[in-house]
């Protein structure tokens, strides 16, 4: 296997992606309030785009390969990526994935949550908090001197613990100067393998969980990531750098 390449960031370009990190940070927990029934993920799209370059930023998934829009917005069994539609109205019940992020002074910030439309059924809470909590896990095990292994595993452990079964086809990233970078960070792995992490590298880790089976499809429009059974699917992101203690969460709203 290659050597992989992981960039540590100076304190200076860490101060930089927190910067991008706080204006999705932003972003999002405006966001959050707007998931109601009756609204388009069109809207919610253009209100993050707007609030973004309020802000001073740039979004950073708008023209990504091609991309069409600032936010993901991914409903249901959806799991990442689906494209913001006018005529995609948020039902009560529904669970948004909400996927964003954002370039400040030539450094990224991305980060994901996945909200509940109205009331939603006991299957989905657990759902979400699984994911969650998974996320916050994930993030414990993060320090200098741990293995990525380590981290891919506390999501993987907890979500079996608890029925859910981990998406193996999307997996976070390092993110810096680009919004991706080396190392890949699979939701599976063993404890004690992969690269050693070290103070200043800077990782999106984004735990992705479904219900049912874990097998993806993808849409017709080349975007959008379905489970194939139709099993409900959540999605929990930040971005964090790395120090001697434990882990710097960049997207938590400070």
């Amino acid at each position: 296997q290659a050597q992989v390449v992981i960039e540590i960031k100076t304190p200076e370009e860490v101060r930089r992606m927190r910067k991008a990190s706080q204006v999705v940070a932003k972003v999002l927990l405006e966001l959050k309030s707007r998931v109601k029934p009756g609204v388009s993920t069109a809207e919610l799209d253009k209100f993050a785009e707007n609030l973004v370059r309020e802000m001073g930023a740039v979004p950073a998934f708008l023209g990504y390969r091609g991309y069409p829009a600032t936010l993901c917005v991914s409903i249901n069994e959806e799991i990442v990526h689906g494209i913001p539609d006018p005529k995609r109205v948020i039902r009560e019940g529904d669970i948004v994935s909400l996927d964003m992020g954002a370039v400040c002074d030539g450094f990224y910030g991305d980060a994901a949550v996945t909200v509940a439309a109205g009331e939603i059924s006991g299957a989905a809470r657990k759902l979400l908090d699984v994911t969650s909590r998974s996320l916050d896990l994930a993030l414990s095990a993060v320090k200098a001197g741990a293995r990525l292994g380590d981290v891919s595993h506390a999501v993987e452990k907890y979500a079996l613990e608890n029925g859910m079964s981990v998406v193996r086809e999307f997996t976070g990233h390092g993110i810096g100067r680009h919004l991706h970078e080396e190392p890949s960070i699979p939701n599976f792995g063993k404890p004690g393998s992969g690269p050693l992490l070290k103070t200043g590298m800077t990782l999106a880790i984004e735990p992705m969980l479904c219900l049912g089976r874990a097998e993806v499809v993808v849409k017709n429009d080349g975007w959008t990531a379905v489970s194939a059974d139709g099993s409900l699917a959540a999605h929990y992101e930040h971005t964090v750098a790395v120090t001697d203690e434990g882990c710097d969460i960049l997207t938590l709203l400070s």
